[in-house]
């Protein structure tokens, strides 16, 4: 089966086709940081716009780069959301308008479930296991009992772990995105130069909160530029903040497996990809019993290669697709789990 899968959720334009679930042909990834990093973060409407002047062109080089024809597609797969409105529509509208001329299935697939199956590009994991999607909107637990079956156990009650790396680099004028940054940043400060604190909320709970985290770390800049407080450089207030995402993400990340009598995880989405946080949850998870997978950076961005194969197995697994027809329709909150 060939399945072209669409993802348009935020500045990401992507377009992807993949062959029977896990053999991808092509993954084509147009991303707009030159236009948001001016602004230190992602304009809605500027996104908007970027994905409707490319869109086509990236559909038609993932076609190219893969040998195929529109003809020989077997199943359109689109995010339908969460994301920005605006974005979530181009992908949809151009899916839908490809589904229906060329008369093809149409599968809307939530942009979670996508990252949570993003690692399957890669190899099969036996289920069930305990899964962190952790990126710029988004940071939750679920437990994974088969494809379409999840649970979610937690998740941010204000900002998520992606959007606070972001928010740091802005405070530090080091740039946009701040995930990189802060991590290449990071590697030349000392961690324990300054302790910022850790939210772990009440007692047992798995879900997060990491305002509190940013706005330490504006206080800490701000003492600093009034010449107060403890001299510390950009890195070792990079060190410091990454250390305290790592050490909450990672804890809560434990305690999960623990609470589900699990020892298998997926960290997945764009903060995934953070050395820091690979090493931690290998290290510390280890020492737990606990084995992990990571989809290759590549993966662990938007991508519409995770899309089309949610897309795939949704499919093949028959599993319910309301709303995947034409009258489809944009989510910018859709939910996923119980």
């Amino acid at each position: 089966m060939l399945v072209l899968g669409i993802e348009t959720s935020c500045d990401e334009t992507a377009a992807a086709i993949l062959k029977d679930g896990s053999h991808l042909l092509s993954s084509i990834i147009s991303d707009q940081i030159i236009i948001h990093s001016k602004y230190g973060g992602v304009v809605p409407e500027l996104a908007g716009r970027s994905h409707v002047e490319s869109i086509h062109q990236v559909i038609e080089k993932a076609l190219n780069e893969a040998k195929v024809t529109l003809k020989q597609i077997d199943l359109i797969a689109v995010t339908k959301g969460p994301g920005l409105i605006a974005s979530l529509l181009v992908g949809l509208n151009t899916a839908k308008a490809l589904a229906y001329a060329l008369n093809k299935p149409l599968i809307g697939v939530n942009h979670l479930e996508g990252h949570l199956l993003a690692v399957f590009l890669q190899e099969t994991i036996e289920f069930p296991f305990i899964a962190l999607t952790v990126s710029g909107g988004h940071t939750e637990l679920y437990r994974v009992d088969g494809f379409g079956m999840y649970k979610k156990l937690g998740r941010t009650r204000d900002d998520a772990a992606g959007e606070s790396f972001d928010k740091v680099a802005k405070m530090l004028k080091l740039g946009y995105p701040g995930g990189p940054v802060i991590e290449k940043m990071a590697c030349l400060g000392n961690p324990s130069a300054h302790r910022f604190p850790r939210s772990f909320l009440e007692k047992g709970s798995l879900d997060f909160s990491f305002s509190g985290l940013k706005t330490s770390v504006r206080n800490v800049i701000a003492k600093r530029e009034r010449g107060k407080g403890p001299d510390l450089s950009d890195a070792d207030i990079s060190a410091g903040f990454q250390e305290a995402v790592v050490d909450v993400l990672t804890a809560k990340l434990i305690m999960a497996c623990e609470q589900e009598g699990l020892d298998r995880v997926v960290v997945t989405g764009g903060v995934a990809a953070n050395g820091a946080l690979r090493e931690r949850v290998v290290s510390e998870g280890g020492e737990n019993g606990l084995k992990a997978w990571f989809p290759k950076p590549v993966f662990c961005t938007d991508n519409a290669a995770m899309i089309a194969c949610a897309g795939y197995h949704k499919c093949l697994d028959k599993l319910p697709v309301s709303g995947s027809a034409l009258d489809l329709d944009a989510s910018a909150t859709l939910k996923l789990g119980l």
